[in-house]
This record gives C-alpha cells, structure tokens and sequence, in this order.
C-alpha cells in the first residue's frame, strides 16, 4: 500500500481531514502512533511465543538437564528396552524376585523366565494388583481395566501388555490418536473444531481437547481407533469419519511425581463439511466450539488446553501455515519440540 493511502486510512480512523494530514506535527503523531502500535504487536507475539516454548519445553522435560534420566534404570524385557524406571519404584519392585530381577548395568529387568506374552502380562499384572490393593501408589487409583501394548518401537511384536495407568510407572510408551476436525470458508480461511473434557474425566477435567481423541489399546489398529473415537465422543458417522486423513505423529517425553510418560501421538486432520456440527456421545465431552485459527491460537497459551492436545494444534497451526518461519522466532523450537523421541 502506498504511503499516501495509509495516511489516507488512518486519518478516516481518527477522524481527521486528509489535507490536514500534510502538516508535519499530525504526520509525525501518527509515525509515532504507529510504532508504538507496532511495538505493542511484538511484544504480544513475543509473550505468545514464549508460552508456547515453556509449554514444549515443560513436556519434554525429560529431555531437559537436571532431570530424573540420569537416575533412572532401563527398563529391559527380552533385552530389549522398552522403558525408565524411577529408583523409588525399583526400589520396591525388589519385592516381587520372582518377576523382577535384580538391578544390574543402570537396567531392571523383567525375569527371563517369562518367556512369552502371556506369562509377562499375567505375571506383571499380579504385581499391579498387589501394589493396587496396597494403596502406596497415587497412579493405581486411577486403575482404568485398559490395557496397552509393550515394545520397543510401534513396529515391533508387542512382548506384553500393561494396565493404563501403570504405565508411568514403568516409562513405557504410550501411543494414542488424535482428531483435529477443520473446515474452510468461502475465502479460503480455517476453522477448528474444540472439545471440552467432561467434568467427570480423570484427568485434566474441563480442559479444551481435540475434537476426539483417545489412547491406543492394546491390539487395536491405528484407523480403527481414529473411528471409534470419532463416533463415541463426537457422534461422527464412519461416512464422514472414514475420510479422516493421518498427516503426522507428536511425541514428547516429560516426568511427573507419578512417575515417566513417553508419549507418542497419531494425528489425523478431518476437513468435515460447512454444515456438520458434532454431538456429545459417550460423556467424555461436555460441549464443542467452532472457533476461526486466531482465536485458537490465542486460546493455545491460555492454561485452558490439555497440554499434549495444545501441541497437536500447535502442529496443524505450522502445517497450514497459520505459523511461518519469517514470522515466528521459536519456529525450528517448536517443531523440534514436537517430535521428541528416546
């Protein structure tokens, strides 16, 4: 735009003449006015940038120094390592020689006379009951009868499976996937679908969700799974659901007091039509916005997400080029921040 239309603009914002404009006092307010508005845009970018990387660096945190990592044992199952095990929980692993053997080498290893898939995820599980019934560990009470495959990469054989919420206790990798649900106006523009978790959920209660989501059990496919949470939290019919579209993973390694949670995230984009409104289905969502990528951008930073579901946007925000590197200073932070892996 040429200088003289800006002016023009602007004097029509503050009601100004445009003749009276060429005086150098007025024109010299405004070049003020401007770069104070220019500098206030910053410094707003600058705060959303850096909330966004404490968020990505507080999910990784595993990573970070000063972690738990370097106490940590390797957890092994058929030499094979599949998780991080904290000392306090060796510690009482110790318990149970039967199942665990020994530390040795900075690893704990699952008894080599547990030879297959059964005996490992029966003998294992006992232990969870025991420790469960006992009442010494927080994440227990949480006990969700969902179980998730072991191994050391996605594409091996699974060596056994786990109950949910135990497997932060052990730091073996969970695998979930994720629905961001889109569409595009007339004019090309993007907007998102959100979910906000029941009140009744275990964790992060009422926090803004993807438009459904849901963790990978054990022996269920990947698509499979995209489906069926479609159609239990958001009442998406498989005709619709179907044409869902696997674009990337997310994954991040962060440690709580419950214990390590490798996490890695299959993501799926949905463009639905202009006219779909999703429903509430099984309660795990109490209600659905439709919101223009701005205001979900600005929402990202605002403490309201589930955190691993602020990256899955974050994600589609760099993928659609909502975020480009020109403009943003933490871009290659951020996409390195959301592919982490051990």
């Amino acid at each position: 735009m040429r200088s003289g239309k800006i002016v023009n603009v602007y004097s029509r914002f503050i009601g100004v003449k445009y003749h009276k404009l060429h005086r150098p006092y007025l024109l010299s307010s405004i070049v003020r006015r401007l770069r104070v508005g220019s500098l206030q845009a910053v410094e707003m970018a600058t705060v959303w940038s850096e909330k966004m990387l404490q968020l990505l660096r507080k999910m990784n945190n595993f990573h970070s120094p000063g972690s738990c990592r370097a106490r940590c044992l390797r957890f092994m199952v058929a030499d094979q390592q599949v998780g991080w095990i904290l000392p306090q929980m060796a510690a009482i692993l110790r318990n149970f020689p039967d199942v665990f053997d020994p530390p040795s080498d900075g690893a704990l290893s699952l008894s080599s006379r547990l030879d297959t898939h059964s005996k490992r995820s029966e003998e294992v599980d006992r232990v969870l009951q025991s420790l469960r019934r006992s009442d010494a560990l927080t994440c227990l009470k949480g006990w969700r009868d969902e179980r998730y495959d072991v191994m050391a990469r996605y594409c091996d054989a699974p060596l056994m499976s786990m109950e949910r919420s135990a497997t932060s206790l052990f730091g073996v990798r969970r695998y979930g996937v994720h629905i961001n649900g889109f569409c595009r106006s007339a004019d090309g523009g993007l907007r998102m679908w959100l979910a906000r978790r029941s009140a009744t959920k275990q964790t992060y209660a009422g926090r803004l969700d993807n438009l459904a989501a849901g963790g990978l059990a054990a022996g269920m496919g990947i698509g499979d799974t995209a489906l069926k949470e479609c159609e239990e939290e958001a009442c998406i019919p498989a005709a619709i659901a179907v044409k869902a579209r696997s674009v990337t993973t997310v994954s991040y390694t962060y440690e709580e007091e419950e214990g390590i949670f490798p996490e890695s995230q299959f993501v799926f984009d949905l463009e639905l039509p202009a006219d779909f409104q999703p429903r509430v289905g099984d309660g795990e969502v109490q209600e659905f916005y439709f919101l223009p990528m701005d205001k979900v951008k600005e929402m990202l930073v605002g403490g309201d997400f589930k955190p691993n579901c602020a990256m899955v946007v974050l994600d589609f925000l760099i993928r659609h080029s909502c975020i480009e590197p020109d403009t943003e200073p933490y871009y290659q932070e951020f996409v390195t921040g959301l592919h982490q892996t051990l």
